[in-house]
């Protein structure tokens, strides 16, 4: 079997044909002795560790990478153990969450082996504390699709800086004026909203929305009933509920109603759901901080969790929508929160209202560190900044 792996090992590394590297190769800190990525199907998790597995130092006889899903196992245990006494010394294990009672396994494989294990799985995951109580052992890291900052340096071969929150909010006039120096944010945002997320966009442009689509599906028919109890003939629900946040504007939460179109009763099997597919990064669910997060409250919007859904999925897309989500998208979940005014609060701080390039302060005015944001100007002024550039903020 070991033999085997070796050779599916090489098979990948011929055909890796990119040197991009992604934002995440500069967040993750390689001296932990176990790291799990995990992100949306598409985002690139793959790419990245077959980028680390190619570019780490190591003799590649001392270092291994396998796919869960693509052979059969018999243990994951067994193979690292074998590894190990060959002198391996980093084990790669790509789509982990194909492999049932993966934690058991990881446990294992940290406290009696001197291996460094990197996996990667689906967003869905959770490291389950009745199986291994892998959480305190295993430094975790979400992998997010392209932002528009790595769209362009794709698109152009160049190099662009990252920018804080906190640059953007204070000092964005500056920032646009040097970022346009090197490019023009208009010449790719459009396609970037439509298109640009995935990176698989720059292996077939022309059937990219076509493969979104079977990717979406997958990630509702396979990944999410792999990782969560939901029944076979259930998952049209999930569908149901994905078309109904395409209809909305953006969608505010009426339970009932939900509840009422997609034909389940039960709120609480409807707040599983909700969160299943906020889990398979299929939909941003918004709520006030003095909510909390637990699954059982009631989100106050939800949205498609990137743009690009929205043109692969929906039959209309609503422009309102689209500068929302962008929005949204370019942050980490915890650090955007629904706002009493306006309609985002960011990291506590920053009060946000979304709009075009003529919305106005009324909504906001009164409120301390509030910001209008906007589509369609290059550059802004005083508390009015432009949307592109949030895509700068990773």
């Amino acid at each position: 079997m070991l033999q085997n792996l070796k050779e599916y090992q090489q098979s990948y590394l011929r055909v890796l044909d990119t040197n991009y590297k992604r934002y995440i190769h500069g967040v993750v800190d390689f001296n932990q002795k176990l790291i799990g990525i995990i992100g949306a199907r598409g985002v690139g998790k793959t790419t990245f560790l077959l980028q680390y597995l190619r570019e780490n130092d190591l003799p590649l006889s001392k270092k291994l990478y396998f796919s869960a899903d693509a052979i059969d196992l018999d243990s994951l245990f067994d193979i690292a153990f074998e590894f190990s006494k060959e002198g391996g010394e980093l084990l790669i294990i790509d789509e982990i969450h194909k492999y049932k009672n993966f934690e058991i396994e990881l446990k294992k494989i940290y406290d009696m082996l001197s291996l460094k294990v990197i996996f990667s799985g689906s967003s869905a995951i959770r490291l389950d504390h009745s199986k291994g109580d892998l959480s305190r052992r295993a430094l975790l890291y979400h992998m997010k699709g392209l932002s528009f900052r790595e769209f362009i340096e794709l698109k152009k071969s160049i190099k662009l800086p990252t920018f804080t929150t906190q640059e953007i909010f204070s000092n964005h006039i500056d920032i646009a004026y040097e970022l346009g120096n090197d490019f023009k944010p208009f010449e790719f945002f459009q396609e970037y909203l439509k298109y640009g997320y995935y990176p698989f966009y720059f292996e077939n442009e022309q059937s990219y929305l076509l493969k979104l689509q079977e990717t979406i599906n997958t990630v509702i028919e396979v990944d999410i009933p792999s990782i969560f109890p939901i029944e076979y003939d259930k998952i049209i629900n999930l569908k149901k509920l994905v078309r109904l946040v395409c209809q909305s504007k953006p969608f505010k939460v009426n339970i009932k109603e939900l509840s009422a179109k997609i034909g389940i009763s039960d709120y609480q099997t409807l707040y599983k759901y909700l969160e299943y597919l906020k889990r398979g990064k299929i939909l941003n669910l918004l709520r006030a901080k003095s909510k909390g997060d637990s699954i059982f409250v009631k989100p106050d919007k939800i949205y498609l969790a990137n743009t690009n859904l929205h043109y692969s999925y929906c039959d209309q897309v609503e422009i309102g929508t689209i500068r929302e989500v962008f929005f949204m998208s370019m942050f980490d979940e915890k650090d955007i929160t629904l706002s009493s005014k306006g309609d985002f609060s960011v990291e506590d701080t920053y009060i946000v209202e979304v709009g075009g390039k003529t919305k106005s302060y009324n909504q906001i005015k009164d409120m301390p560190k509030s910001y209008i944001v906007s589509d369609d100007i290059e550059i802004g002024s005083g508390n009015k900044i432009p949307l592109w550039l949030f895509g700068f903020l990773y």
